[in-house]
């Protein structure tokens, strides 16, 4: 009995020392990441929202976002912002690739991120508020929105820990900053080579969120890129205001040609589609109304070129009205929100093409004797098949008509010419040999 008391006493300490399960490896932590590029819309809004929200459920370590923007619409940016503060994940903002840049809202959403990153040769800043819409704004106005910008770029600023003399001259003096200048004047946390590089250089840091403070690990992370679905690429691409100024001109054409031409029903369809396509695109673009308003009476001009012989002035004026309509259409300081030349050109040549195009054929149309119908008849020749003393019959087309003689008596087998036609009888007279 001793010697098992003995042997469990020792199996027990011996069982001390070794764990049931064994211990398992720490999980690899999970960096989701999201390309931005281009002027900061709606949609874009829709998608960092859609991307911070994604990586939470998914528990990701953080969202690296990828910035590449020329600017865009002030509502958007704020709203952008606002996600950005109230995250309960990690947000990183990383201007690349090289040659990338922060510019005017970009600047704003940058300084908001909890890190903000550069690749190297990009820049940040030129974050003055501009007018857009095409709309004049007063000095008095112009300055209670430029104050209202510093302030709120100086309270992100204060928030992040960042610059914020730097980020009130970016709004009032639309200062710029090279990605060494920004890394100095502490306007942003770090360079990174590359998103390896970037995950290795924030590796330990640690972060205030809204759900408080998180340590990031991020050495070696998986790397998960949120892949934008086609519903997006889709609002992306109609809001787009190339795009939007081209569903415009379509659909109006479309329009006209169903109007124009009563039952096609294909260009009318097309042109309904494209027409609401662009009214929605232009919900969320700064559109300008004398814009439109210069297209669409552009559009009337062309319209009553083909009412009225103007001898090309009106077709010259509905042109010159297109262009300028079309330049003032999304006048904004960002290109990523104006349209392009090389889109404005061909478009309202085309369109005038197709209304001159249409002008000429309607001109034709009206001065080309009719050959069908009644109107049809006169002017063919026939052959008197009885004697017309003034009444007998004629073969006229390839058919047997009643005829009345408008002049001298037609014998038998003479030539005849249809001069009028009067119900199902034709006035004819005899045919000049020449």
């Amino acid at each position: 009995m001793r010697g098992l008391g003995l042997f469990l006493c020792l199996a027990l300490f011996g069982l001390e020392g070794v764990s049931p399960i064994a211990p398992q490896a720490e999980a690899a932590s999970t960096v989701s990441t999201i390309q931005i590029d281009g002027a900061i819309t709606p949609a874009t809004l829709r998608l960092v929202s859609t991307a911070i929200d994604r990586a939470k459920a998914e528990g990701a370590e953080a969202l690296i976002v990828l910035l590449d923007t020329p600017g865009g619409l002030e509502r958007s940016m704020r709203s952008i912002v606002q996600k950005m503060l109230n995250s309960d994940v990690p947000v990183v903002v990383y201007v690349s690739p090289t040659g990338a840049r922060a510019a005017s809202a970009g600047a704003f959403i940058t300084l908001a991120a909890h890190v903000a990153a550069m690749a190297p040769a990009t820049n940040i800043g030129a974050a003055h508020p501009v007018a857009v819409g095409g709309g004049q704004v007063d000095k008095e106005s112009m300055k209670k929105i430029e104050n209202d910008a510093a302030a709120f770029i100086r309270t992100i600023a204060l928030e992040r820990g960042r610059n914020v003399e730097w980020a009130e001259q970016a709004v009032r003096k639309s200062v710029s900053a090279t990605e060494r200048e920004a890394l100095k004047l502490k306007i942003i946390d770090l360079v990174a080579e590359s998103i390896p590089d970037l995950l290795q250089k924030i590796e330990g840091t640690k972060i205030k969120t809204a759900a408080g403070t998180k340590t990031l690990r991020t050495a070696g992370a998986t790397v998960k890129s949120y892949e934008i679905g086609f519903r997006d690429r889709f609002l992306g691409l109609i809001t787009d205001p190339n795009i939007a100024y081209i569903l415009l001109m379509l659909g109006m054409l479309g329009l006209f040609f169903e109007l124009a031409n009563p039952g096609v029903i294909l260009p009318g369809v097309v042109g309904g589609i494209s027409l609401i396509l662009a009214f929605f695109a232009f919900q969320s673009l700064p559109i300008n109304y004398a814009g439109l308003l210069l297209i669409l009476f552009g559009i009337v001009l062309f319209i009553a070129e083909i009412k009225v012989v103007s001898h090309g002035i009106l077709t010259i004026g509905g042109i010159i009205s297109m262009i300028f309509g079309s330049l003032m259409l999304f006048e904004a300081p960002e290109a990523g929100l104006r349209v392009s030349w090389k889109v404005i050109i061909p478009t309202v040549a085309t369109t005038a093409g197709i209304f001159f195009f249409a002008l000429t054929a309607g001109i034709r149309a009206l001065q080309r004797r009719p050959t069908t119908g009644t109107q049809g008849l006169v002017g063919q020749v026939g052959v008197a098949r009885s004697a017309l003393a003034p009444n007998g019959n004629v073969f006229v087309q390839g058919e047997l008509w009643r005829a009345i003689s408008d002049g001298a008596e037609i014998r038998e087998g003479e030539r005849v010419t249809v001069v009028g036609v009067e119900h199902l009888t034709l006035r004819v007279r005899k045919t000049q040999e020449g």
